[in-house]
Formats: C-alpha cells, sequence, structure tokens
C-alpha cells in the first residue's frame, strides 16, 4: 500500500517514530538498528515502509533503504518468523550484516536476536540463503553486476577478481572468518580504485581495532 512516507520527523520513541505528512502524523515501527542513524527531530526524514496485517492488527514497519525492507520482508517468508520476530533481527544485526550471517551461514551471529534459537537460525539461513546476492553486501567485490551465490562467496570466489573481492580472500587464508573478513574490506573506501595489498593493510587495521 505505502512505498515510502517523507515528512517531518516529530517524535522517537523505543521502537517507533512519528513522522507527520500533510498534517498527519504516521507511527511508524522501526527496528532499533534504525534509531541511532535517524535526522535530528524537526528534520525531513524518508522512510520505507512495509505495511502488515495481522488478524486485527494493522502496523506499518520503516527502514531507511528499499533493500533493509526488503530484507524485512524476506524474514517474513521464513516459517515461524512474524514481524516481532523480524524486527528483533533487524534490531540487533544491521541489514546488510544479516546478508552477510545468511551468506557465511553464521547461526551464532543470528542467534543474538531475541527469541531466535539455533534451530531457528538454521531455517532462516536455509530458506534465504538463495535468495541473497553477495553484491547487496559488497559491490565493488562484483563490479560486473552479475547475481553472486551463497557458494561463491562462500569460497570467496577462487579465481582472479576485483581488489576487494582478493582481499576478502586473503583474509580468510589468513584464517578469519568469511564474516569478519567481508565486514572489515566493506570498511574500506574506495576500495575499488586500490590495490589488493592496499586494500589488504587498511582491513587489517580494521580488524586490529
Amino acid at each position: 500500500m505505502f512505498s515510502y512516507i517523507r515528512g517531518s520527523l516529530e517524535e522517537v520513541g523505543e521502537t517507533a517514530v512519528t513522522v507527520e505528512t500533510v498534517g498527519i502524523g504516521w507511527k511508524i515501527l522501526v527496528p532499533a538498528s534504525v534509531l541511532d542513524r535517524l535526522p535530528r527531530i524537526g528534520s525531513e526524514v524518508k522512510l520505507y515502509t512495509s505495511f502488515q496485517v495481522r488478524e486485527d492488527d494493522m502496523t506499518l514497519y520503516g527502514f531507511l533503504t528499499g533493500q533493509d525492507r526488503r530484507m524485512f520482508e524476506l524474514l517474513l517468508l521464513v516459517t515461524g518468523v512474524g514481524p516481532k520476530a523480524a524486527m528483533g533481527i533487524l534490531s540487533v544485526l544491521q541489514p546488510d550484516d544479516l546478508r552477510l550471517a545468511i551468506i557465511a551461514e553464521d547461526v551464532k551471529a543470528i542467534s543474538r536476536a531475541p527469541g531466535i534459537g539455533p534451530k531457528t537460525a538454521k531455517r532462516i539461513i536455509l530458506d534465504l540463503k538463495d535468495r541473497i546476492s553477495a553484491e547487496e553486501i559488497l559491490p565493488e567485490a562484483f563490479p560486473s553486476g552479475g547475481k553472486a551465490t551463497a557458494a561463491q562467496t562462500t569460497t570467496a570466489a577462487g579465481s582472479q577478481g576485483s581488489p576487494a573481492r582478493e582481499a576478502i580472500e586473503a583474509l580468510v587464508a589468513l584464517g578469519y572468518s568469511l564474516s569478519e573478513a567481508t565486514r572489515a574490506v566493506r570498511e574500506v573506501k574506495g576500495a575499488e580504485k586500490m590495490t589488493t595489498e592496499s586494500v589488504l593493510k587498511t582491513a587489517l587495521k580494521y580488524l586490529a581495532l
């Protein structure tokens, strides 16, 4: 029903915000990971919304990007995961970190969410790993724009590729997990214009923090 709502940010609560547009204040539930990225009260904000109807409840959920909203709606496709559980997961993990955890099959990371045990975490990975593409997490590592599968990412693409991809492969060879390696390389600004050695050195500095 609603693709996004843009207006003045009027209130920020623990689990929801109020955005005023054309004289209407919209109550929008947001994950905790969004709260510290919102502008100041009174500033304009744009939230990509997902309207969910459950029995006698109609609720708007809001996210800062369309891809983040897509991650929420993908979670709802998993048996046993409703809006409350999905918001709990996205409150503990940034959407990109959740994508990475799914691709890396990191059950422990997903299980950190309230009410999500290892069994549900494994189900999330099984149901969604083929729906997540690696370039959503690290687009500069896949400059061709082609869809990279979870299996391709797990092996760090093996063959020659971009500096970012090769740096991930090197970090994995050094003993870091795929999750740690990819997260570190994501922190390197302008990695696509750097040499593999420079990307690797900068990522190692991040990992040392």
